[in-house]
């Protein structure tokens, strides 16, 4: 063998050896994409119980956080294993239309009207959102909207027709669109003293509430029911089918529930698990 050959051999070898170390020969690791909303992310609720999960499972969660209607998008291009959002009628869609397998019903909460402490528009008396959207828009006080197709534009955009009043005409104006999550629309609704509609697990844990209270809640048109899916692997092969049901069965278990129902700030409960074996 040539002093070259030796060499190269050497070189091999100690890269190998490398690359062992390194975990590069490791098994592969063991992971589901779950798309989901930013009101599972963004309230802490993934951070309680994903630990949970994978340390029951060995299986590590890796969660793409945006509004439902980007999740819907990012699931039915096959770029997840898991969809986990917050409008119904969409997801019934979704699995109609063959992207996903079988929709369960997870947990709820309800949507708040939240907007500046002093009220401007005179909507804390009333009770009833819809009657409270009409007084904003006749007043022409500022209105926050998330404007991305997320489940809260969603269900946004539906109480604004129940008003009888075209939001969107208004655009610009009085009725300001951030294309942004709930997070940062709160914030954009603090610093412009408007009024916006949001999650209550996002305003529990929301932290900048100095300017800004419920004005409305508690009407039963604010209710907001989550949904998990199968991302349905006869559509992307690539589908980790196991693991991913694994995942929604877990959700739906006795264990996932009461961990879901254990999830807490300030001793607030901010979902209540609702999923029914009849479901």
């Amino acid at each position: 063998m040539t002093l070259s050959r030796r060499l190269w051999l050497g070189l091999m070898a100690g890269l190998a050896a490398a690359a062992f170390a390194s975990g590069a020969f490791q098994a592969e690791e063991r992971f589901i994409t779950v798309a989901s909303t930013t009101s599972t992310e963004d309230s802490g609720l993934f951070g309680h119980i994903l630990p949970i999960f994978t340390a029951k499972t060995g299986i590590e969660v890796r969660v793409v956080a945006k509004g439902t209607g980007a999740a819907i998008k990012l699931a039915e291009a096959g770029d997840a294993d898991v969809l986990f959002v917050h409008d119904q009628k969409s997801e019934e869609k979704f699995v109609a239309d063959g992207f996903g397998v079988q929709r369960f019903p997870v947990m709820y909460n309800d949507f708040v009207l939240v907007g500046p402490i002093e009220d401007p528009a005179g909507v804390k008396s009333t009770g009833d959102i819809a009657a409270a959207l009409k007084k904003i828009a006749e007043s022409s006080t500022p209105f926050a909207s998330r404007g991305d197709d997320s489940g809260t534009n969603k269900a946004e955009l539906r109480l604004w027709k129940v008003a009888e009043v075209d939001a969107k005409s208004a655009s610009g104006s009085w009725y300001r669109e951030t294309g942004q999550g709930m997070g940062p629309t709160l914030n954009a609704a603090a610093g412009m003293g408007a009024y916006t509609l949001t999650d209550r697990g996002t305003w529990i844990a929301f932290e900048n509430k100095d300017k800004l209270a419920i004005v409305v809640e508690g009407d039963n048109r604010l209710f907001n029911q989550y949904g998990v899916m199968l991302v349905n692997p006869e559509k992307h092969a690539h589908v980790k089918a196991a693991d991913g049901q694994a995942f929604v069965d877990w959700l739906i278990s006795p264990e996932g529930q009461q961990e879901i129902a254990n999830f807490k700030l300030d001793g607030e409960q901010l979902f209540f698990p609702n999923y029914q074996p009849s479901s």
